[in-house]
């Protein structure tokens, strides 16, 4: 057996596409275009290439964006206050913070500054929250970006999840906890696992469905891999390359030896990455969608409230 490779490019623009229709769609007909503000707090070279790329494929979908590029020694009081701001202006649909942040500024903070509607990350407390208890309404909830992305490509190559075996190798805010909220509810059961969890190789033999997030380069070997099963590689690491080339991006997986067993495989790189940012870009889409519902139904209100007696 030789697993089919996963095309995230492919399927993030196809995403993309119809992030574009729908970006129309709302034009035409509320004359709203969905806008994305970016924070980047320093000089990081990946993550100002980061944010460019989110700019630049928002602007391709017909969204408008912006980005703010501060000092790594402002202070946390004037980053909040931009974030109010922000929070304030209704032509801003979608906030995001790059991270990581410098030391002296306290994250969760900063997180739990963005409102909850415009929080397209899905970081928020309240955004957490909503996933964890199964809130079925897309409004009520924000998503995080790369466990979508990593069950809209499962969506593709299994017809039903229910009643499969998960394992999430990783257990981070960012993708492990959510992945694995979204794997119960599509009614699979699922494993936590990390490179501290004891008898890793027996827990992944067992995995119809392998979602490895551990950021640990070529942790899991093809030989763990149970035969016929779909692997989802979000590790992004970089190793040095073959002789003397400088640095390579691999997964937590390794691929050569996983695709001899699995059924279908993300590369890395493109697999999952593609899929993160076009997801940013359908929250960015579904949160002006339900923030111009609701500015609507404010407006309907207030204007009801001034009709005479």
């Amino acid at each position: 057996m030789v697993a089919r490779i996963i095309n995230g490019k492919q399927r993030a623009a196809s995403l993309r596409q119809e992030i574009a229709i729908g970006v129309e769609h709302l034009r035409a007909q509320r004359g709203i275009t969905p806008k994305l503000v970016a924070i980047l707090v320093g000089d990081d070279p990946a993550s100002a290439l980061y944010v460019r790329r989110k700019g630049e494929q928002a602007a391709s979908v017909g969204m408008h964006s912006e980005s703010h590029q501060l000092g790594s020694d402002i202070s946390q009081a004037r980053l909040l206050a931009l974030i109010e701001t922000l929070n304030r202006d209704e032509a801003v649909h979608g906030i995001l913070v790059q991270l990581p942040l410098p030391p002296h500024i306290d994250k969760a903070a900063v997180l739990r500054s963005i409102d909850p509607a415009k929080d397209i990350d899905g970081f928020h407390p309240v955004n957490v929250g909503m996933l964890a208890s199964d809130s079925e309404a897309a409004s009520d909830r924000i998503v995080p970006c790369t466990p979508m992305g990593c069950m809209m490509l499962l969506a593709d190559e299994i017809a039903s999840l229910e009643g499969l075996a998960a394992v999430v190798v990783g257990c981070s805010n960012i993708v492990g906890r959510p992945m694995a909220q979204l794997l119960l509810q599509a009614r699979c059961t699922v494993s936590i696992a990390h490179i501290h969890t004891r008898n890793l190789p027996d827990l992944i033999a067992r995995a119809d469905i392998l979602v490895s997030a551990a950021g640990a380069p070529g942790l899991i070997r093809g030989s763990w891999i149970k035969p016929g099963s779909v692997v989802i590689d979000v590790g992004i690491n970089r190793v040095p390359g073959e002789a003397g080339q400088g640095a390579r991006i691999v997964g937590d997986v390794c691929f050569e030896e996983a695709r001899m067993r699995a059924s279908a495989i993300t590369p890395v790189p493109g697999g999952v990455g593609p899929m993160t940012i076009a997801c940013l870009l359908e929250n960015t889409l579904r949160a002006a969608i339900a923030q111009t519902a609701l500015q609507g139904s404010a407006r309907f209100r207030s204007a009801r409230s001034s009709d005479p007696a």
